[in-house]
């Protein structure tokens, strides 16, 4: 038995010498509390954040990640602003509208590089072009991401505000507009309400695709305030490697990252539902220019064309446009090249 002590303790000691020094770091370092707002109700794209969680990619950055849900993209932007929520995930052009006008704001990454904004109708209704849904009644969510835009759809469309007839309610409500007939279309996400109205009714659904239409911005991303960048610059790039990593696993992997969402949240939907959502989601992740890339790292000509549309259809004064880095950076996100 003696003879056993000394090779038990030399196994012990080489299972101890066998953790990383990064690994022992954050062993040893007290975990960061964070909160992640999100633009909305949980839905397929949010999975990939619970992926991450339950994968440990925020822990081992010695983040203790708490997910939050959303009531739009404006009033989470004004929660990170205002820093009750450490990280916002919103739409980035809403971001940019509020920094411009002097939010404290900065996107450190942008997901979704091809806009999933559309104003969808059952097939039925033969809504197929811009031009369909005039004289018809659309349901927005005033406040959210896509009410914004919407007046950038309709310039760009030449189509006057005062030919759309709106009724306005939250998500739920629009939905129920759209299936009991008082409204003709809905503003919604591709890869969410689309799908939603389908499962709901059995009947087919045709979105016109802001992105389609002449609308073709950068949409969803992770935005902070400007202080934080300051404050805990280290901070930001270990959140940003673990949504990183977490955003590479779902693409690989995304019945996986669906289960961990419902396995977190099991009211967050019906598991085919969020499936096919989560697949559209990730089309969406990239654009040709950035098809090698890892997710988050934005073309940032794809960001100075959103400003275009924005100082040219959406209201934005051409004093404030400034340049793409004056809202969006790429210096938090891990090397383009390795992990």
């Amino acid at each position: 038995m003696k003879k056993l002590i000394p090779s038990l303790l030399a196994g012990a000691a080489a299972l101890v010498f066998a953790v990383s020094p990064v690994q022992a770091q954050t062993q040893n370092k007290p975990h960061d509390k964070v909160t992640l707002m999100l633009n909305w109700y949980l839905y397929s794209e949010h999975a990939p954040f619970f992926l991450g969680k339950e994968r440990g990619f925020y822990a081992d950055q010695g983040i203790d990640l708490d997910i939050q849900e959303g009531r739009g993209s404006a009033v989470t932007a004004q929660a990170v602003a205002a820093k009750s929520a450490t990280f916002g995930y919103i739409d980035v052009t809403t971001m940019i509208k509020a920094a411009a006008k002097g939010a404290p704001l900065m996107c450190v990454g942008v997901l979704f590089q091809v806009s999933p904004m559309s104003v969808m109708a059952f097939s039925d209704k033969n809504i197929k072009t811009p031009k369909d849904i005039i004289g018809k009644t659309v349901a927005i969510t005033p406040g959210d991401s896509m009410s914004q835009m919407w007046p950038l759809f309709l310039k760009v469309n030449h189509i006057e505000p005062d030919q759309i007839k709106t009724v306005s309610g939250d998500a739920q409500t629009k939905l129920n507009a759209v299936i009991s007939g008082r409204a003709d279309m809905l503003l919604g996400y591709v890869m969410d309400q689309a799908i939603k109205l389908q499962d709901a009714t059995g009947k087919s659904v045709t979105p016109i695709r802001f992105a389609d239409s002449g609308v073709n911005q950068i949409s969803s991303g992770i935005i902070v305030n400007k202080d934080l960048l300051k404050e805990n610059p280290d901070l930001v790039r270990r959140f940003m490697l673990a949504s990183t990593r977490a955003a590479e696993a779902a693409e690989k992997d995304p019945e996986a990252a669906v289960d961990a969402m419902l396995k977190a949240k099991p009211t967050a939907g019906v598991r085919k539902t969020l499936l096919v959502g989560l697949k559209q989601s990730i089309a969406l992740f990239h654009t040709k220019e950035t098809a090698h890339q890892r997710p988050y790292r934005v073309d940032m000509k794809n960001v100075d064309d959103s400003l275009d549309l924005l100082v040219k259809y959406g209201g934005m004064d051409p004093a404030t446009r400034g340049k793409p880095q004056d809202y969006v950076t790429l210096d938090y996100l891990p090397p383009a090249d390795g992990h």
